[in-house]
């Protein structure tokens, strides 16, 4: 049976952040990031754990931060325990697969999305004024749709609450203006790469999001990417404008919650053994077409 992690606690080292996800600790100058099973929607953390999650959130991140290396340096300094500090020893089992050791970075406030399909906010923003991220889209798209171009669609990157939507203009008086433009050359170059690969075994990404971070003014591509919790994978077999599409990421789990009575506002509710299961599946299966490996 496959042991699930709904928190993880390292008794000695300092604590630097705690994440819906991600628990982060300080191991010197670095900070060791430690996926839980935990899941996250609407803003909320579940009740509910999904077995074998901690792991392919990190294991993917490690093949893409491997993948796209020569597109933009990234902050992975090791991702297996073997290479970890001495003093990480005694935390091995619980380590194992499920964590990274990375540099600290001065993070860059924002959250980078690239759309390069018609899903999700992005839909709902399109069909009430033709614009996302007040960048106008021409008439007529269906839900679904493949954009003639990839758009870059930041947002504020909120402690508490919800992210909120932002133009490039308005991110370029959060962040200076030739950083701005860097980062969504960067990312519109990430997401054409990773999208040509992801085809290849059968994926669309629809869209995804990144975060940055800089050391001595070098950028780097920091914390998740192209995983099952930022990005929305549809299988290419099944594909279909005009209607959502099904999904092998965490919008199984957002779908499942718009049918209950939640309001979005109080504590969510727990979720069903079978739907755990399923999702579980679907990341670890995600994991396995992106890879090519046969398991975690």
């Amino acid at each position: 049976m496959t042991e699930t992690f709904s928190d993880i606690s390292l008794p000695d080292l300092k604590l630097f952040k705690k994440g819906k996800v991600r628990n982060v600790y300080e191991v010197g100058d670095r900070l060791l990031i430690v996926a839980t099973d935990r899941i996250s929607a609407f803003d909320f953390v579940l009740p509910s754990i999904i077995p074998d999650k901690g792991k392919v959130l990190t294991q993917l991140s490690r093949f893409w931060f491997d993948y796209t290396a020569l597109v933009v340096p990234n902050h992975m300094i090791a991702a297996d325990v073997a290479e970890f500090p001495a003093a990480l020893a005694k935390y091995r089992e619980v380590l194992d697969k499920r964590s990274m050791l990375v540099s600290k970075t001065s993070v860059v406030p924002i959250e980078c999305v690239v759309r390069g399909y018609l899903a999700g906010s992005g839909w709902k923003e399109y069909k009430a004024g033709g614009k996302i991220c007040g960048i106008k889209l021409r008439s007529g798209l269906r839900e679904s749709d493949r954009l003639d171009e990839p758009i870059f669609t930041p947002s504020t990157k909120a402690e508490v609450g919800h992210d909120e939507n932002i133009s490039f203009k308005d991110m370029q008086k959060i962040v200076e203006p030739a950083l701005a433009k860097k980062i969504r050359k960067v990312s519109f170059e990430l997401y054409q790469r990773a999208s040509l690969h992801a085809l290849s075994r059968g994926i669309i990404i629809a869209d995804t999001k990144f975060e940055f971070g800089l050391i001595g003014g070098e950028l780097l591509l920091i914390d998740e990417i192209f995983t099952p919790d930022s990005s929305r994978f549809w299988p290419l077999a099944s594909y279909e404008p005009g209607r959502s599409q099904p999904s092998l990421d965490k919008q199984f789990v957002r779908d499942y919650l718009e049918s209950t009575a939640w309001d979005k506002k109080t504590d969510p509710p727990a979720l069903p053994p079978d739907l755990i299961a399923r999702t579980s599946e679907k990341y670890v299966e995600i994991f396995k077409l992106l890879t090519g490996k046969t398991g975690l």
